[in-house]
């Protein structure tokens, strides 16, 4: 066994110092001498009450001579026999009790020692103590608090970190077609245009900036209003089938422009359940319009949707090019993009994925990505009573 884990084990037994040991055994020499002392005084002030009251004298004495000759003997009034053994028990029960007490104390010290060591910034350490009784509640109280101390004190540290990482992206995002804006306006405003036709293409370009920079701040208030721990849902009853089936007419149009096709298959036929359309359809919205825009190469949409159990599967699959794995693993991040050149065009600001997984975490579900050679999907697990959600 290593040196460090035996000197683990030994603390754990909390090891007094020298200086402790020499303390409790001053308290049980003291305790001692207190206890003779106090036996003495209670023989001497016995004695002579005794002594002082001829009526008890009688009483007590005319009883022990009754009760040895019926026991044929005196060992119940005899000093060395009886007396003594009583109070050398009581002395000994006392003694226990006052090193017991001290010692108690002591362990505490140390405890409360070891709680010093943690407020001064140690947070990787524990009280590593196995005790028994109420300073065993004690430690694993301490303990339990120091982790759930840390464990705020590092999700305020993601808190802040996160929210100083979206004000950075939302800056550089917002920067890039402001600067465009303020650019070309600033030709204009300098009349640094040729034709009629220079200053619509100047104008373009602006109100197409402006279009992307509202664009990101309407994601970006949907992705906070959304993110908020208290955000009401409108939840009705409504059909996944039905809700699939218009999604996939409302851009049926858009599919054909780019040569695709959506295609909705559910089992069963209809699937009765609860939520917010509202929310949802945002959702398969933005599911939607990444399969047209990123899908490039394919020529099929699938929505699939199907009852399992207590919960509805529902699947948003392209044929398009295959996303790689690392990819994968950060497409719900903030603001990331596979291809940020590509995103530039489509005008995306990132936020989509996001937005989509924190409304179905509202709804008590999850979602989560896969990619393959022939079909990237995004599979949505949502449960079917929005009771079975909350109790989640």
């Amino acid at each position: 066994m290593p040196a460090k884990q035996k000197k683990i084990e030994k603390q754990k037994r909390i090891a007094l110092t020298s200086k402790e040991v020499s303390e409790l055994l001053a308290e049980g020499i003291l305790t001692v001498i207190l206890l003779l002392l106090l036996n003495v005084a209670i023989i001497v002030l016995v004695y002579q009450f005794i002594q002082g009251s001829p009526a008890l004298r009688n009483i007590i004495f005319g009883t022990k001579g009754a009760l040895a000759d019926y026991l044929e003997t005196d060992v119940f009034w005899s000093w060395s026999k009886f007396v003594i053994p009583v109070f050398l028990i009581i002395d000994c029960g006392v003694l226990y009790w006052r090193l017991i007490r001290r010692y108690h104390q002591m362990q505490l010290r140390h405890i409360i020692s070891e709680l010093h060591f943690i407020a001064d910034g140690n947070y990787d350490h524990r009280i590593p103590f196995e005790l028994s009784g109420d300073l065993a509640k004690v430690i694993a109280s301490v303990n339990g608090l120091v982790d759930s101390t840390i464990a705020a004190i590092e999700d305020e540290r993601r808190i802040e970190k996160s929210k100083d990482e979206l004000i950075t992206n939302v800056s550089h995002d917002i920067r890039t077609p402001l600067t465009s804006i303020i650019g070309y306006l600033g030709l204009i405003e300098d009349r640094q245009f040729h034709s009629q036709e220079e200053l619509l293409k100047y104008t373009h370009i602006a109100y197409v900036k402006a279009k992307q920079m509202k664009l990101l701040v309407d994601d970006l208030f949907e992705y906070t209003k959304v993110r908020q721990p208290a955000v009401p849902l409108n939840a009705i009853s409504f059909d996944m089938a039905q809700l699939l089936e218009q999604l996939a007419v409302d851009f049926e149009l858009e599919a054909n422009k780019r040569g695709m096709e959506i295609l909705v298959k559910t089992t069963p036929d209809s699937i009765p359940m609860e939520g917010d359309t509202e929310k949802l359809v945002r959702v398969f919205n933005n599911l939607l319009s990444n399969a047209l825009k990123y899908g490039q190469g394919g020529n099929k949409i699938l929505m699939e949707a199907s009852k399992v159990g207590t919960e509805v599967v529902v699947a948003v699959r392209n044929d398009g090019p295959q996303i790689p794995q690392k990819s994968l693993d950060q497409l719900f991040d903030r603001f990331y993009r596979v291809e940020e050149s590509r995103s530039q065009e489509t005008g995306g600001t990132g936020l989509g994925l996001a937005i989509a997984q924190s409304i179905i975490a509202l709804h008590g579900g999850y979602i989560y990505a896969k990619s393959d050679t022939d079909w990237t999907s995004f599979i949505i697990h949502l449960p079917i009573q929005r009771n079975a959600a909350s109790s989640k």
